[in-house]
């Protein structure tokens, strides 16, 4: 029985589901990109290939296992992208909630229907229909939990909007004792360079009370605001829109004081060891090509 426990983003890793770039699937045609950045790459013939991901996400299980973190992986789909783990699930305490996805993308969670099947099915939850959310857009921070959404009135038209009001209503009637907080994220179909796709595009805390952050990604300035409140803007690292674009505020916390980062996050990575953190470096440029990266590429199942 796989006890889970998640209440923030950077207490010690015991368990995680990464996913796998194996078996990945040809390059997708300009009406199969889910994102502006995925789009660009196609459009200029440089989407990244699956024996590079592969190498690059194998680094990532080799940190992970450094760290004696359990690792689960997607059982294989053939010719299916089961690379970004994140948006399919996520866990809050000790409750999995499997996310309404694309609906082209509902076999990933079957995928991991093997590990939910280790949980306790009573911990397991399914939001109805109407419910919209991804993992990328739900961040936990101890008695808070953060929620990337869009507001605009023209959301279903976005395949880059994941997640609804509903969503956010969803989580605060499930955790009532939480201080539940919806960010109004800024989208573009076009311009990866103005999409925050996700909350985690944007934000992300790391540590103990520090954050990376990039202003531009919030609709409302009050959002922005109210994350310079909570953490101080002493502690948050302000990323550039080209930083954003290549997935600075997407790395991935193993414990309070040690994360995982692209290693061409050179100001960042500085940032981060001048802080007391130890930087683990990996290439993952490639898989960025696709709006995503290392945290987006996981799912905690066990914090410490």
């Amino acid at each position: 029985m796989l006890e889970l426990k998640v209440n923030n983003e950077t207490s010690r890793l015991r368990a995680v589901v990464l996913g796998t770039a194996v078996n990945n699937g040809p390059t997708p045609s300009i009406s199969e990109a889910y994102d502006p950045k995925s789009l660009e790459h196609i459009l200029a013939g440089t989407y990244p290939v699956e024996k590079d991901m592969v190498i690059e996400m194998e680094a990532f299980n080799k940190v992970l296992k450094k760290y004696d973190v359990t690792v689960f992986r997607p059982e294989l789909i053939e010719n299916y992208n089961q690379i970004f783990t994140r948006d399919i699930g996520f866990v809050i305490d000790d409750i999995f909630i499997k996310s309404n996805i694309l609906p082209d993308r509902e076999s990933e969670l079957d995928a991991i229907q093997y590990i939910i099947d280790q949980i306790d099915p009573e911990k397991v939850v399914r939001p109805p229909e109407e419910v919209h959310i991804e993992g990328g857009d739900v961040m936990l921070w101890n008695d808070h939990v953060f929620i990337g959404t869009y507001k605009g009135s023209d959301y279903a038209s976005y395949i880059t909007a994941r997640t609804n009001m509903q969503g956010v209503e969803f989580i605060k009637d499930l955790f009532p004792n939480k201080i539940v907080k919806e960010f109004d994220l800024v989208k573009s179909k076009i311009e990866a360079r103005d999409n925050a796709l996700h909350l985690d595009c944007c934000f992300q805390p790391v540590g103990v009370d520090k954050g990376i952050i990039y202003k531009s990604g919030f609709r409302e300035e009050a959002d922005y605001m109210y994350l310079v409140a909570l953490f101080g803007k002493e502690n948050l690292f302000h990323i550039t829109r080209e930083e954003m674009y290549k997935m600075n505020s997407n790395i991935f916390s193993i414990d309070s004081n040690v994360v995982v980062s692209e290693k061409n996050f050179t100001r960042l990575n500085n940032w981060l060891r001048d802080n007391g953190f130890t930087v683990e470096e990996i290439a993952y440029a490639e898989i960025s090509k696709q709006e995503g990266l290392l945290r987006c590429s996981t799912l905690p199942l066990i914090r410490d």
